[in-house]
This record gives structure tokens, C-alpha cells and sequence, in this order.
């Protein structure tokens, strides 16, 4: 099975079915995964622009997501650490700093890193050059829109590897948005600590929020 990671812009840009035939690909990312990105933001039509630096950990099964963002916002950078529990319909930002943990519904859907089945081809290139093994790597680019964003077009560029099916970019135009272009990076199959979704002691205590937290909805609509 291929393993693919789209992280979509709309924190939904993530994290693809392929669907293996005739014209399209249905390629599941996989059961766990993790794995780093770098967000940038391309001739964004919103008042600040951005570049954000992501490790995140993915489990499709448990349905649960663990990531971690250094955002450079103009001159201002800050950090996000949110642990999102989908089964348990609960999100929580940590602080580990500050020994702190909000806790607050989760009420966005599961959304499987995948592509939909009806994603278009475009071609197939060498990244580097094929003039000697080793010297470049042979990658499809595939396009389509994103129906989940209701109310604003959305399309997609998504480049990958031929073999093994790794991300190796996604660029992502959001109407009243702009471009986003996200670049994948050291990705691993599996999760290596075991605990990477469990909330930390200090989250114990945490009371549950009434309302989502508008963070979580911020990154959903932007970095997932």
C-alpha cells in the first residue's frame, strides 16, 4: 500500500486516497505516521503572511492527531501544541513551559489524509536529473478541488513520488485565502513514542471548555 501525507492549507490543507486505476489514484496514508512539513504562505490575499513549521503525528485508526507548529508571523513567532482526539471528542492545546493544558470539544469530523478518488493526473517528471541512479527522483503531480470547504473554492496541486508514494509537495488555492505551499519532510511509518497521544500529567485537571476552541478551529481551517 502507498503512504501519502496532505496537509491542506485551510488548517485542513493536510495531511490522500489515490485511487490506483485508469486516470486517478486512491492511496491511503496508512494506519500511523509521522513526519514534518513547512507551510508558506503565496500571494495570501489576508492582511499578514506566514510560514509555519510542522511535526506531526498521525494515527488513522484511533483517529487522532498530534502537532506541532513554530509559526513566523511577520515579526512575531509563536509555538502551537495540539493533541486532537477525535473518538473522545476532545482537543487540547498544551503549554509545556507553563505546565498548562486547555481543554475544549472537538467537534470537527475525522477527515482521513487522503485525496479523493477523483483527482486528475497531470504527468509525471523527474525531480533532479535521470542522467544516473541516485542523481533524481521520478514523481506524479495530480490536481482537483476540495469539496469539504463549503462556500469557498478550493483547488489543489499535489506532487508525490512515483515509488513508496511519499508527499513531496502540495499547493493550495483558497478563495479569500491565496496560495499556500506546504513542502514534506522526513517522513516515518509508524509511531515511534507510544505515548505521543496521551494528554501529559498536567492536563489531568483541566476543565472542559463549553465552546470549541478557536485556536483548534483556526488550525483546522488552515494547516490540517
Amino acid at each position: 500500500m502507498c503512504f501519502i501525507s496532505l496537509l491542506k492549507f485551510h488548517l485542513v490543507l493536510f495531511f490522500c486516497l489515490f485511487v490506483q486505476g485508469i486516470g486517478s489514484y486512491s492511496v491511503y496514508l496508512g494506519d500511523a505516521n509521522e513526519g514534518s512539513a513547512s507551510l508558506v504562505s503565496l500571494n495570501v490575499k489576508l492582511p499578514r503572511k506566514f510560514v509555519a513549521y510542522e511535526r506531526f503525528s498521525y494515527d488513522a485508526l484511533g483517529q487522532q492527531i498530534h502537532v506541532r507548529a513554530l509559526i513566523v508571523d511577520h515579526n512575531q513567532t509563536s509555538f502551537v501544541d495540539l493533541l486532537l482526539l477525535y473518538k473522545e471528542g476532545v482537543s487540547y492545546e498544551i503549554s509545556y513551559q507553563n505546565q498548562t493544558c486547555k481543554k475544549a470539544p472537538l467537534k470537527t469530523p475525522f477527515r482521513p489524509i487522503e485525496i479523493p478518488p477523483d483527482a486528475k493526473l497531470q504527468g509525471e517528471v523527474v525531480l533532479g536529473s535521470s542522467s544516473a541512479p541516485g542523481m533524481g527522483v521520478l514523481v506524479n503531480s495530480w490536481t482537483g478541488a476540495v469539496p469539504e470547504l463549503k462556500g469557498e473554492r478550493a483547488k489543489y496541486l499535489l506532487t508525490f513520488t512515483e515509488f513508496g508514494c511519499l508527499p513531496i509537495s502540495s499547493l493550495n488555492h483558497v478563495e479569500n485565502v491565496g496560495l499556500i505551499l506546504t513542502s514534506f519532510y522526513d517522513l516515518v511509518i509508524g509511531i515511534e513514542d507510544p505515548n505521543e497521544f496521551i494528554p501529559p500529567p498536567f492536563c489531568e485537571k483541566a476543565e472542559l471548555q463549553q465552546t470549541e476552541s478557536e485556536k483548534v478551529k483556526d488550525f483546522l481551517r488552515f494547516f490540517i
